[in-house]
């Protein structure tokens, strides 16, 4: 074999084969690995191999794994090791690298895609160091473009791979320092560790500072005035030219005035036409805040763009570009989209003169912005697929439309004496706004009115009002904000927060802090507030960048983040056991189920024992030995009543799209009979679904005519 190709994952790996061997290659294996073979126009033996991301980890040495066996604080002065993640495919990169003589790297371009090549590369340079080694770049894994990225190679960026390196070596040593120390200052530990991570606490903090502006807003009440209005049959609104009242009294004035009034007159109209320009192009933190305004998970959203991508339908999903290149054929890819269902959108897009794109504020030169890169029909993509395919394609065909034209209008008129406005927004030229119709509409109507005609009124009446605390934050809207304050990459940021959702850190699609997310965040604030603020992980992030450039070293940048490392757990030993008892309150209240019916001021909590199993007790315990069984799986809530039958807790079990169930926590509670037999109903009909599909196989497998084994 004459040349190895390693791309990040397999179903990648099988599509470049596909594409370079204009679909002669032949699927082998090895160590059970993939492996993609056929031969080039020059007669070369070529092999392609996907790995499944890294392949190698930083970790610490085994002996290190028990916490109980090393302080936290001296964790950060031991060196991590690299650790195989996947042996047989480590394995199968060994056999493959002894027949090459040549290897490209074709991995996904960026910082962790170089970092997965570039410990694949160092796997095949220890086999055989004596292979040339180069490197594709491609942005879509379509035919134009992974022939151009093959034809046109270069160099393996280690300096980005290093990049990449620096970032796993200090969330390792931060989360893994700062994630033993809490957990074993609280006692929380085994499953029910709490999880401290260099970008995760900032982001779990943003949540949690904006759950206590909720709670401590104050209401301020404050009142408008509305007139139903009429024009020819036409109905508009119209407020006074004071629009909000702080004053009832001054509302009152005017609704003395006006509240009988029947007919009022237009004093002044006034039109002004505006351009409205169209979005710009889509990046991951723009992709993924639309996403979630249709009401799809980030982790779930960029899974399906990455399924997309590595089936060559849309560009790389990971991508702070919101500039076309000028390389990218636009009309091309609107010729594409022809022969999708949205033909007709498409035509009318290629009917312009010239196509020229909107821009959006970055520009770099790694990837371009999210867009379509092959045609796909529904019925190719079904569900989620094509609800993301189909938003990527409108995306990029706003940004190739024309701008909306929009006329305003605003008139200024007379009730009762009183001053009233009414205003209105028109669309003259949708342009790019019948392409993509997921921006909330802003047209208003308003009739054409002129100066000195007579409307009606049916009637006006004064609203009582107050003003609204801040919104949770949506999965989008906190992407953006970690966007603008440099928490986590474009890579890493719904990763995140799919961490904080596992570690019961926050809960709700409107991201709600729990009360265990809500007491990590409370100590450490208290105590070392640095690790929940932004501009510390900021900084890092910038070091990492600078790393890619070749600016400074990977081992400085792990250096000095080691040393900040080093003052903060002098702090938090300091106060090790404040900081375990603030947790150790918050987690108590938030795990009691209720009050104990067999002593008198205990309370009944639910806790784990030794082999992780889940269970209530009174935390009164040894005094008080109450305890119930509960079930593994499901969150539970105390309701905060008794059972009227037994004097025990009645809790609520949630499951994710089941709702809830309520119950009283004794299982045998006469209460809990009808729950007790639907269980056991249910029980009884899996054993006999499963008995009769087993019957249902040793039956076919009867029934199969045997073939006479050749001699």
């Amino acid at each position: 074999m004459g040349l190895l190709i390693i791309s990040e994952k397999e179903n990648a790996a099988r599509r470049i084969a596909n594409i370079l061997s204009r679909g002669s290659s032949k699927r082998t294996t090895i160590h059970r690995v993939p492996v993609h073979r056929y031969t080039d126009d020059r007669g070369e033996d070529v092999a392609v191999v996907g790995l499944r991301g890294h392949i190698l980890n930083v970790d610490y040495p085994k002996k290190y794994n028990n916490w109980f066996s090393i302080a936290p604080s001296r964790l950060v002065d031991i060196d991590p090791i690299k650790v195989s993640e996947a042996p047989h495919i480590v394995d199968a990169i060994r056999d493959l690298s002894r027949e090459a003589d040549a290897v490209i790297i074709a991995t996904d371009y960026d910082r962790e895609g170089e970092l997965i090549g570039v410990e694949a590369l160092n796997v095949v340079l220890e086999e055989n160091g004596e292979v040339s080694v180069k490197r594709s770049h491609f942005s879509a894994l379509t035919p134009q473009e992974v022939n151009e990225a093959f034809t046109n190679l270069v160099e393996v960026d280690h300096n980005l791979a290093s990049a990449g390196e620096a970032r796993q070596t200090i969330d390792l040593v931060w989360g893994a320092v700062l994630t033993r120390f809490l957990s074993m200052a609280s006692s929380q530990v085994g499953s029910d560790f709490l999880s401290v991570g260099r970008v995760q606490t900032p982001t779990l903090a943003l949540m949690v500072d904006r759950e206590i502006d909720i709670e401590v807003f104050v209401p301020v009440p404050y009142w408008e005035i509305w007139a139903d209005c009429t024009h020819e049959d036409e109905a508009f609104r119209a407020h006074p030219k004071k629009k909000r009242f702080d004053e009832k009294a001054d509302g009152d004035a005017v609704m003395a005035k006006v509240r009988e009034a029947k007919e009022g007159t237009v004093t002044k109209m006034k039109r002004t036409t505006r351009k409205e320009k169209p979005p710009a192009p889509f990046n991951t933190t723009s992709f993924l805040a639309q996403a979630s305004s249709l009401k799809m998970g980030a982790a779930r959203a960029m899974d399906i763009a990455e399924d997309l991508y590595t089936n060559g339908y849309i560009s790389y999903p990971r991508t702070d570009n919101t500039v076309y290149p000028p390389s990218l054929d636009l009309r091309g890819l609107l010729e594409h989209l022809r022969e999708t269902p949205f033909k007709e959108d498409a035509e009318r897009l290629l009917a312009q003169k010239e196509i020229t794109a909107s821009r959006g504020k970055t520009q770099t030169t790694d990837h371009p912005p999210i867009h379509p890169a092959a045609a796909a029909t529904e019925k190719q993509l079904k569900g989620e697929k094509w609800t993301v395919y189909e938003m990527i394609v409108r995306r990029f065909m706003a940004t190739v439309a024309w701008h909306a034209h929009i006329e305003t209008r605003k008139a200024e008129l007379d009730i009762a004496g009183e001053p009233f406005r009414a205003e209105g927004t028109h669309y003259l030229d949708r342009g790019w706004r019948d392409f993509y119709p997921y921006f909330r509409d802003i047209e208003k109507y308003l009739p054409d009115l002129q100066e000195g005609e007579v409307f009606g009124i049916k009637g006006i009446e004064m609203l009582d009002l107050e003003t609204k605390p801040p919104a949770r934050f949506s999965q989008g809207k906190l992407i953006q904000e970690m966007d603008r304050l440099g928490l986590g990459t474009k890579s890493t940021r719904h990763t995140i927060i799919q961490k904080l959702y596992a570690r019961n850190y926050i809960q709700g699609s409107s991201l709600q802090p729990t009360a265990t997310g809500r007491a990590v965040i409370s100590a450490l604030e208290n105590h070392a507030r640095t690790i929940t603020e932004p501009e510390m992980t900021a900084t890092l992030e910038a070091d990492m960048t600078r790393i890619a450039e070749g600016e400074t070293t990977m081992q400085s940048i792990v250096d000095e983040s080691k040393k900040m490392l080093t003052e903060i757990m002098k702090a938090l030993d300091a106060e090790r056991t404040e900081i375990g008892n603030e947790i150790k309150i918050a987690l108590r209240e938030q795990n009691t189920v209720g009050t104990c019916p067999a002593c008198d001021n205990g309370v009944i909590v639910a806790m784990r024992s030794r082999r992780n199993k889940r269970f209530a007790g009174c935390i009164n315990y040894p005094d008080c030995r109450q305890s119930y069984p509960l079930p593994q799986r499901g969150r539970i809530e105390g309701l905060g009543e008794a059972c009227p039958d037994c004097g025990s807790p009645r809790i609520a079990l949630y499951f994710k799209g089941r709702g809830k169930s309520e119950f009283c926590i004794k299982m045998d509670c006469p209460s809990n009979e009808e729950r007790m037999r639907e269980i056991a109903e249910s029980k009884a009909r899996r054993a006999q679904e499963e008995k009769d599909k087993k019957a249902a196989t040793k039956t076919k497998a009867k029934a199969k005519p045997k073939t006479k084994k050749s001699k």
